[in-house]
């Protein structure tokens, strides 16, 4: 990885005791929950958000009166999820309806028949990955040599992961695999809207203010912003392997290892877009269509979730990558003629675009959620090292099998604020040592 080649005037020793006990680098899903995990210890706690919003890739959007998820929507592995908790208690509805996916609507496009025969490729397939696993550790290796459903197995893998099954570890995706319990549940009023408002009130909180370097000195940290110089005992880096592993935030070179792993957990591509529909049309509520099963960069189609007047489409790895590269209206007309070669060219005038996401596009995420390379599953280890008891890492890339997911997320901030505790409670008890002896 390249190394910082320019002293920061950062790096010079602090004068002074440091600002705040622990500065949380990120106000996602990870920065939520370490910050939540430190709320009852008293210490002086500050979170540098980069957007002018907290939630990160947990965004809920209103638009025409409607509350849609232009980042994370469901409750994954529900039942142990512990956002569903945190819902329950802050006075949130929780849906605990079945999702509609695997579903075709009326078969429209993909028969019974074919659905059946896509099923046994896939099984056909997860088999191999289980009992006899390729040696390079890539899943497409896995795939049968020019096979029918293969298209439709990549666009499994882009809408899953959000990327082919070349770019794909196979021991990665069996962990998170094995882990998922398979309930899928929704907070209605948006999943990013219950994250943002789960923020504790006694953390201090700077929107708009990204870090632009991070720096080592005897007392602790010191974080570079365009606000100006904060100092911590401690912080916990929350944000993307995208940011980790590229240029927005400047580190110090001992960290390198940590760069190099998070470049092996890149974040994939998954893009959301929202059509209205306006008037009556042929769309019944909480089903769910395939555009086209033999495109690995289908869209998949949500119609009318929670009964609300909308088509989530949802575009993954090929999919979302043409998309990003092209633009929304691009993407929305691909919707539609999706749509319309299913259900008949008079729903066109009954379909009006109403917000797409861009994650690929924003320079402090850079993607959907991230995936392990082909024998880089270990990398999730390797990044939620601790530095020096200074420097604690979170992020869903971080968890060892709920990685992709803001429960993952949430988990592995708890996680990074109890090493932290534990870190500082072992200093102040040194210094406290050092203090008698003296």
């Amino acid at each position: 990885m390249r190394r910082n080649a320019v002293q920061s005037p950062l790096q010079q020793p602090a004068a002074a005791a440091a600002d705040w006990d622990v500065v949380i680098i990120g106000g996602g899903a990870a920065g939520v929950g370490a910050a939540r995990r430190l709320a009852a210890s008293g210490l002086r706690i500050l979170m540098l958000e980069a957007a002018a919003r907290i939630g990160g890739r947990a965004f809920t959007t209103e638009i025409a009166g409607l509350a849609l998820d232009l980042g994370c929507g469901w409750l994954h592995s529900a039942d142990r999820n512990p956002w569903v908790g945190i819902a329950e208690a802050s006075g949130f509805t929780v849906d605990r309806r079945l999702p509609a996916w695997g579903q075709q609507y009326r078969d429209l496009g993909f028969s019974r028949a074919e659905r059946a025969a896509a099923d046994r490729a896939f099984a056909t397939w997860h088999e191999r990955l289980t009992t006899a696993p390729p040696p390079s550790d890539r899943a497409a290796d896995a795939l049968e040599p020019g096979g029918p459903w293969n298209a439709y197995l990549q666009a499994i893998s882009g809408l899953v992961n959000g990327a082919g099954l070349e770019q794909l570890s196979v021991a990665d995706y069996l962990a998170y695999d094995e882990a998922s319990t398979a309930r899928n549940w929704r907070a209605t009023a948006g999943y990013g809207t219950l994250v943002a408002a789960s923020l504790p009130a006694t953390t201090a909180l700077r929107l708009a203010t990204p870090a632009q370097a991070v720096a080592l000195d005897r007392g602790g940290v010191r974080i570079a912003t365009a606000a100006g110089t904060v100092t911590g005992r401690s912080a916990i880096l929350a944000v993307s392997t995208a940011v980790l592993a590229g240029d927005a935030i400047r580190l110090p070179a001992a960290l390198d290892a940590w760069r190099h792993a998070a470049a092996c957990l890149p974040l994939g591509r998954d893009e959301k877009l929202f059509l209205e529909i306006v008037g009556d049309g042929p769309f019944a509520a909480e089903t769910h269509v395939l555009g086209d099963p033999r495109d690995a960069g289908t869209g998949a189609y949500y119609i009318r979730p929670l009964g609300r007047p909308v088509i989530e489409g949802f575009f993954g790895g090929e999919g979302a990558g043409a998309l990003a590269e092209a633009g929304p209206a691009a993407g929305f007309a691909l919707a539609v003629d999706q749509l319309a070669a299913l259900f008949g060219a008079d729903v066109r005038r009954c379909l009006r675009p109403l917000a797409a996401s861009a994650w690929s596009r924003s320079d402090r995420i850079g993607g959907a959620y991230s995936h392990a390379l082909p024998g880089h599953a270990a990398a999730r280890g390797d990044l939620a090292r601790p530095f020096e008891d200074r420097l604690f890492f979170a992020g869903e890339a971080t968890h060892g099998s709920d990685f992709s997911t803001a429960h993952g997320a949430y988990e592995s901030g708890v996680r990074a604020a109890e090493e932290a505790l534990a870190a500082l409670k072992v200093r102040a008890r040194t210094a406290s040592g050092v203090r008698r002896e003296r």
